[in-house]
């Protein structure tokens, strides 16, 4: 019903914000990192929302980011989560965390989510596992590199988490590792192993 809703910030909540626009305040409940990013109240902010209807409620969900909202919608489609439970884990986690906890099969990372045990954890990385996708978490790190040379920087960076795991690091270790290593066409293996390392000192 609505792709999203731009106005002014009028108000910011525990768990939700208020956008007013057309002389209209909209609650919007929101994840714990959409509130890191929040403008200040008074600003526009444009949110892009997920109409829920039950028989005896109607609630709006929003997210500063398209991503954010996608990612929120594919957990509303696992068996047992909600939109709470959804929420939840998206206020611990960034969208790209999930990636790298889902495709690392790091159930115990989703499972710190509050409500969300190891059983439903364990659930989501099944069903979930085919519709996330590693190159969307580096779709970011990668907007600047030309368009041919995607597929071989990507090629490298598989390498190296490869690399990553045979000397005993876990899959979401090593994914996570690569998160904020800033990808170019003429960086080699060994160049991303370095970086990487220096990266998984900090984690």
């Amino acid at each position: 019903m609505y792709s999203y809703i731009k106005g002014q910030l009028a108000e910011i909540e525990e768990d939700k914000i208020v956008v007013e626009t057309g002389g209209i305040g909209y609650n919007i409940y929101t994840t714990g990192q959409t509130f890191q990013y929040l403008p200040p109240v008074g600003e526009d902010v444009k949110v892009y929302t997920y109409l829920h209807l039950r028989e005896d409620i109607m609630m709006l969900y929003g997210f500063l980011s398209k991503d954010e909202l996608k990612v929120f919608k594919l957990l509303l489609g696992v068996n047992g989560i909600g939109p709470k439970g959804a929420l939840a884990i998206l206020s611990v986690m960034t969208t790209d965390d999930l990636r790298f906890a889902v495709l690392g099969d790091d159930a115990k990372a989703i499972a710190k989510a509050p409500g969300v045990g190891a059983k439903t954890a364990q659930r989501l990385i099944l069903e979930l596992k085919d519709k996330l996708k590693l190159e969307d978490a580096f779709e970011q790190k990668l907007s600047h590199v030309q368009a041919e040379t995607t597929t071989n920087v990507n090629g490298v960076k598989n390498e190296a988490v490869q690399a990553l795991v045979a000397l005993g690091y876990s899959s979401s270790e090593a994914l996570k590792a690569m998160n904020g290593i800033e990808l170019t066409p003429d960086m080699e293996v060994e160049d991303l192993l370095k970086a990487a390392l220096k990266n998984m000192a900090f984690l």
